[in-house]
């Protein structure tokens, strides 16, 4: 007599059709990103995120310099940005003010974000693709900081007078930018949409400058992947008309040529 107690083929069965879509879904959602990093990553190594190792090296030499003697004016006069200073200012500074951490937070958080978010990007947009992404993410954060604090909070996207003196620095507008563009780029829309999600509870929950300008980037993040679909199709587009039109001067020289044989 068989030993196997009755309904355990179903459940054996259950549990592997849950597999399946477990394993489909995972696919559908990180396939096509999974397959591009960790080809890039085949090929290249560590060679190919030198933009993510200098990143992280930053944010960790930053973090030493502001907590040495002497080194916390050092940073506040390169990398710190403020709403309250004048807007030539806040430019020159937003490139490095990206890989100043905060304080009074752990290092090895705002470190690990950058190296994993930037790591991937780096894999999966390029390189310069990347650090345009982070930047801009970075200084629609910084510019909106400075313009929200103009309005006033009497204005729905206004803030407080007291922001204007708020230290902003730190890689997480631009972390939360590339893991919005990264996410649009390989169709994983689960993962974006769950970003999204997190920085609008974050802000609604807990509203503070940070997670204010954590929508900003999300907004120039979709900004510039909806730009980069649309100009990439009618690229796409542009591109295939003018090879229509090379392939036709050929095909219509042939045919001409066949024309005068047969009337010879």
């Amino acid at each position: 007599m068989s030993s196997s107690r009755p309904g355990a083929s179903d459940t054996g069965t259950l549990r592997d059709r849950c597999r399946r879509y477990v394993v489909r879904a995972a696919d559908a959602e990180w396939g096509a990103l999974f397959r591009a990093v960790r080809g890039a990553l085949l090929r290249r190594r560590w060679a190919a995120v030198p933009l993510t190792l200098v990143a992280t090296a930053a944010v960790l030499v930053f973090q030493v310099v502001q907590h040495s003697a002497g080194g916390a004016a050092l940073v506040g006069r390169i990398g710190v940005v403020q709403a309250s200073l004048p807007l030539w200012r806040e430019l020159l500074r937003t490139p490095l003010s990206l890989f100043v951490p905060a304080p009074d937070l752990p290092v090895w958080g705002a470190a690990a974000q950058v190296f994993l978010v930037f790591g991937i990007a780096e894999l999966a947009l390029g390189r310069w693709r990347t650090l345009a992404v982070a930047y801009l993410g970075s200084l629609a954060g910084t510019l909106y900081a400075r313009n929200g604090v103009r309005l006033g909070p009497g204005s729905p996207f206004g803030l407080p007078p007291v922001d204007a003196l708020v230290r902003d620095t730190g890689p997480s507008a631009a972390v939360v930018a590339l893991a919005v563009c990264v996410a649009w780029r390989y169709r994983a829309w689960v993962t974006g949409g769950a970003v999204v999600l997190g920085m609008v509870l974050e802000e609604a929950l807990l509203p503070n400058l940070a997670g204010a300008e954590h929508l900003c980037a999300i907004a120039c993040a979709l900004a510039v992947s909806g730009y980069g679909e649309v100009v990439g199709w009618q690229w796409g587009r542009t591109a295939s008309a003018l090879r229509s039109v090379l392939a036709v001067g050929p095909l219509t020289e042939q045919v001409r040529r066949t024309s005068r044989a047969a009337a010879a």
